[in-house]
């Protein structure tokens, strides 16, 4: 992305983007062609999963293991300067909690990854995981540029690597993507073009097999999940899109980066 304004072009912005998920497959769901279309533009993104999603009625540990791999794949399929990484903190699900440790097991996943700009499940949610998940990544942002304050070494609960904590950092943008379960229409404050990118979304999610292929009364997701990209393509003029929250306004420098002109 070159950034242009009347001074000429500014030089590419590459940025180091953090996607905090309470169970694999919602950062699929919410932004799946948005993490693609970050990676393929040369950025550098973790998915960062809170739990390993555990226990469902057809799943354990090692399938969704392989099924959260298995959509990375599909996710980084033709990147080449950007990079797609994965990340699962290995908390339990469905009691996910907002807690220091929490906040502080997170900021130390920000400052290891150096993290500028991070998302997390827009509020509200009616699932508490979505909505522990929310409050712990606001505070974890703050939490992170903290000095005099050692954060603890995150590990992979699915591979066992050990990501090394850097210096302290805050995160310049914090936004929301929509994986809610509430039967709601999010409202958004601004929309990313996914055009192009909508099946690529769809067979990362559907790698989740346990999920959304084994469980009929879940194989409509996907269905919904194309309608949804295609409505809010229609609201920005593209053929594709997908919504975000943001706390703070949004600047540009200028109309450059504006889709349906």
């Amino acid at each position: 992305m070159t950034i242009e304004d009347s001074r000429g072009p500014y030089a590419p912005v590459m940025a180091r983007v953090a996607v905090f998920g309470p169970h694999p497959d919602d950062q699929e769901l919410g932004m799946g062609g948005t993490i693609a279309r970050l990676a393929l533009q040369g950025h550098h993104v973790l998915l960062v999963d809170m739990t390993d999603g555990e226990p469902t009625p057809f799943g354990d540990h090692d399938t969704r293991q392989r099924e959260a791999f298995a959509a990375l794949d599909v996710l980084r399929e033709g990147v080449t300067d950007g990079s797609i990484d994965r990340l699962c903190l290995g908390l339990p699900n469905r009691t996910v909690e907002h807690t220091v440790e929490a906040r502080h097991l997170i900021a130390g996943v920000i400052r290891a990854w150096q993290a500028e700009v991070i998302f997390s499940p827009a509020l509200p949610d009616a699932h508490p995981d979505h909505v522990a998940t929310a409050h712990i990544v606001r505070d974890a942002r703050f939490d992170a540029k903290l000095t005099k304050i050692d954060m603890p070494t995150p590990v992979c609960a699915w591979d066992g690597r050990e990501f090394e904590v850097g210096d302290p950092i805050y995160p310049r943008w914090h936004f929301g993507f929509f994986c809610t379960h509430l039967r709601t229409t999010p409202s958004p404050d601004f929309c990313i073009d996914i055009t192009g990118l909508v099946e690529r979304k769809i067979a990362s999610i559907r790698a989740y097999d346990t999920q959304f292929v084994m469980p009929e009364k879940n194989r409509r997701v996907l269905e919904w999940v194309e309608h949804a990209s295609s409505y809010f393509g229609s609201r920005i003029g593209t053929a594709a899109a997908e919504p975000f929250a943001s706390p703070e306004p949004v600047g540009l420098g200028g109309l450059g980066g504006l889709v349906g002109l």
